[in-house]
C-alpha cells in the first residue's frame, strides 16, 4: 500500500499542507486493527491475472482478465469478507456484496453535473464501489475516505489488477480532515448523514470542501412528512447503534439552504428495498431483512419507519 503518488499529486496542486499533515498519520494507518495479519495475508495471496481490462460502465465493476488460478483468486477475495458494498466481477469470481450499490449510483448519476475532469471527494466510502463507477465519466482525481480497515484492504485487493492513478483512498474520517479546504469541485455524503451526531456541522464540513461553485451530492435516510419533521430514535434503528437524525427530504431542504448552499433539490426519494440489501454468501451477517418488522415490514424491528433514502443535490456559492 503505497500513498506515495497521493502525496506528491497534491504537492503538485500546491496543497503541501495537507500532504503533510497525511504522511505524518499515515504511520498509524491500518495496522492497529486486530484483523490486520490475517486480512493482510488474504491480500497478499491474491493470485496474478493476466490481460487486464477493466470496465467501470457496468453494474458490477469488472476486471476481465485471463486467470489460471481461479481458485486462489476466490479463496484470497472470500479471506476479505464481509463485503458490503458492490457488486464485482473479477475474473471468474462474482463478489455478490450485501449491497447492491449500483441502485444507488442509477438514482444518483443522471442528475449530477458532468464529472468529466472534475476533483472529487467521497465521504465514508466504504470499499470505493462508487468511486470507481466513477471512473466511468473520467473525472481527473477521485479521493475516497473511509476509516474502515477491512474496506480499505477491499480497495487495495481490487487496485492490485486496476491500476488507476486517478482514484485513491485513505483510511481516514470526516474529523481527519483539513479544514476549509475550498479545493474539490464535487463532494459526496452518502449514507453518512444519519451517523453524525450533529448533521448541521457535517453539512458545512462538506461545504468547506468544495471550491465556489461546487456541487454537493448528499444521500441519506429520510421519513415522510413536511418540513420541521425529525425522528430521533430512543434507542436502535434498524438494529444500528449509531443513528442520530432522520428527517424529511424538505427539512433536510431546509438545513442545506440555512447553511448557506444555493439550488438545493431532492432528485430522488424512495424505500430501501430487501433486494438492494440483503445478505449473500460474501456477507453473510444479518441484513435489511432481519431489521424490519415481520407482521409489518413497513416498520422496523423497534417499531419506527422502515428505512427510506433521499439524494438531494445543492452547490456552493461561487465566488
Amino acid at each position: 500500500m503505497n500513498w506515495e503518488p497521493l502525496l506528491e499529486y497534491l504537492r503538485r496542486q500546491e496543497l503541501d499542507h495537507w500532504a503533510a499533515q497525511l504522511q505524518a498519520q499515515s504511520a498509524s494507518w491500518l495496522v492497529g486493527h486486530g484483523d490486520y495479519p490475517r486480512w493482510s495475508k488474504a491480500l497478499n495471496a491474491l493470485p496474478d491475472l493476466d490481460n487486464i481490462q477493466a470496465r467501470f460502465d457496468l453494474p458490477a465493476v469488472t476486471v476481465e482478465a485471463e486467470s489460471q488460478e481461479s481458485m486462489d483468486l476466490r479463496q484470497a477475495l472470500a479471506g476479505l469478507m464481509p463485503w458490503r458494498k458492490g457488486p464485482y466481477q473479477i475474473a471468474d469470481v462474482y463478489i455478490d456484496c450485501e449491497w447492491r450499490s449500483d441502485f444507488k449510483w442509477d438514482r444518483v448519476l443522471p442528475h449530477l453535473a458532468a464529472l468529466r475532469d472534475r476533483r472529487i471527494l467521497d465521504i465514508g466510502c466504504g470499499n470505493g464501489y462508487h468511486c470507481l463507477r466513477m471512473l466511468a465519466q473520467s473525472p481527473a482525481f477521485v479521493l475516497g475516505i473511509e476509516p474502515s480497515v477491512l474496506f480499505n484492504l477491499q480497495f487495495w485487493a481490487l487496485q492490485k489488477y486496476l491500476q488507476r492513478r486517478e482514484i485513491h483512498l485513505l483510511p481516514i474520517g470526516i474529523e481527519d480532515m483539513p479544514e476549509d479546504l475550498n479545493w474539490f469541485d464535487s463532494v459526496f455524503s452518502m449514507g453518512v448523514l444519519y451517523h453524525r451526531k450533529s448533521p448541521i456541522d457535517h453539512l458545512y464540513q462538506l461545504k468547506s470542501f468544495l471550491a465556489a461553485g461546487g456541487e454537493l451530492c448528499l444521500e441519506t435516510l429520510v421519513i415522510k412528512g413536511e418540513a420541521g419533521r425529525v425522528l430521533v430514535p430512543p434507542g436502535r434503528y434498524a438494529r444500528m447503534r449509531n443513528v442520530w437524525f432522520i428527517p424529511s427530504s424538505q427539512e433536510l431542504v431546509a438545513w442545506l439552504l440555512r447553511c448557506g448552499f444555493i439550488n438545493v433539490r431532492v432528485v430522488d426519494e424512495s424505500a430501501t428495498s430487501v433486494e438492494e440489501q440483503r445478505a449473500t454468501e460474501w456477507m453473510q451477517f444479518e441484513s435489511l431483512e432481519q431489521c424490519l418488522n415481520r407482521e409489518n415490514p413497513a416498520l422496523t424491528v423497534e417499531g419506527l419507519p422502515a428505512p427510506r433514502r433521499a439524494v438531494l443535490l445543492a452547490e456552493k456559492p461561487g465566488p
